[in-house]
């Protein structure tokens, strides 16, 4: 009886506690929430997936550059491939791996559009990840008879500055414009339909005789 009229103890107080502890995690916590993404240092690159869209296109004024990207060649581990050596090209980044079936499904419309474009300034890059043993990618590659280049990064070490970006998507793609800025993520397997479009925009933006890829 003596516990029961006081607000602060026994039961009663304990449970009270509890719920103004719990209240002030939550409240702190939307709080923390609110400012992902809101954060922004001019010039770098930071993902944000509007109602998350797996499709994302930015127009030129609200592109930022794309971080280093880079990592050994796959087929020659003491070359080194990174998206700067591409600077002035439009640069088509494949993040992929043997393990993935809609990489598998993918893989010959990114062949044949890197084909279609060898003579455009437009350069294939692939990003094997979680992919060991080493092998396992190779063959992949050799199988499918993909020439374009791939940085073996089974830890996706090369990614970590493309922040908010979700690694885990795999398959995903970054097309990186001319000015190795940002210019469209896809993060599913991505069709020649949809992908040779935006290829041809950005070669457009370039101006001067890029014309129409692949004879289009």
């Amino acid at each position: 009886m003596s516990g029961s009229g006081q607000s602060d103890h026994g039961i009663g107080g304990t449970r009270r506690r509890r719920r103004r502890l719990a209240v002030l995690a939550v409240a702190t916590g939307l709080l923390a929430t609110a400012c992902v993404g809101t954060e922004q240092v001019e010039g770098d690159f930071q993902f944000i997936a509007p109602g998350g869209q797996t499709r994302i296109h930015y127009e030129a004024a609200e592109r930022q550059p794309v971080p280093e990207i880079a990592g050994e060649d796959l087929f020659d581990e003491d070359n080194r491939i990174s998206v700067a050596d591409y600077a002035g090209d439009v640069v088509v980044v494949n993040i992929w791996g043997s393990w993935c079936t809609p990489c598998r499904e993918e893989a010959p419309e990114l062949q044949r559009m890197s084909e279609e474009t060898a003579d455009e300034d437009v350069r294939f890059l692939g990003i094997s990840v979680r992919d060991n043993p080493r092998s396992a990618p190779i063959d992949f590659m050799e199988n499918l008879g993909l020439t374009y280049p791939s940085i073996y990064d089974p830890s996706g070490r090369s990614l970590l500055g493309l922040r908010g970006y979700p690694r885990n998507a795999v398959p995903s793609t970054l097309l990186i414009d001319r000015e190795q800025r940002v210019a469209a993520v896809f993060l599913a397997q991505v069709h020649e339909e949809e992908l040779m479009p935006a290829i041809e925009d950005l070669l457009a933006e370039g101006g001067g005789d890029a014309g129409e890829v692949g004879g289009r």
